[in-house]
């Protein structure tokens, strides 16, 4: 797992790789900002991570361009993570910064960071609740 450089050593982050921990990621919390979407979890301790290491992934959809667009919206979320997240994130816990259309590679990179700080206090101060599935409610309906 390839580390993106961090100017604290002592809290180590990382970047995801694969598949399944992205997914895992995106069933979790989730907090929307103007520059990005932030999907965060806490791992478990049966996972093989280190629990001291954050881990940070990103991703970017064709809806925000080409190619060039889409590197560089996450070009710009890395230096975002790696400015923010060794300070505001926490070991365990696993992050992906999704880019928006347009929104990414246009806001000042002053607003990103802060966004960035923004979403990671509300992710943080949530209530831990059990995984439930989404969907629609399947209650039976009665009649009075």
């Amino acid at each position: 797992m390839a580390a993106i450089r961090s100017d604290d050593p002592a809290r180590p982050v990382a970047t995801l790789r694969q598949r399944p921990d992205y997914l895992r990621a995106a069933s979790a919390r989730r907090k929307g900002m103007p520059g990005f979407l932030l999907q965060a979890r806490a791992r478990g301790t049966a996972e093989p991570a280190p629990a001291e290491l954050i881990r940070v992934g990103f991703t970017c959809s064709k809806k925000l361009g080409d190619a060039v667009a889409r590197n560089r919206a996450k070009r710009r979320l890395r230096d975002i993570a790696r400015a923010v997240l060794p300070a505001a994130g926490r070991p365990g816990w696993d992050y992906v910064l999704v880019g928006r259309p347009e929104a990414t590679v246009t806001r000042d990179f002053a607003d990103l960071s802060a966004d960035l700080e923004a979403a990671l206090a509300v992710i943080h101060d949530l209530e831990i609740l059990p995984y439930r599935p989404r969907g629609k409610d399947k209650k039976a309906k009665t009649k009075t």
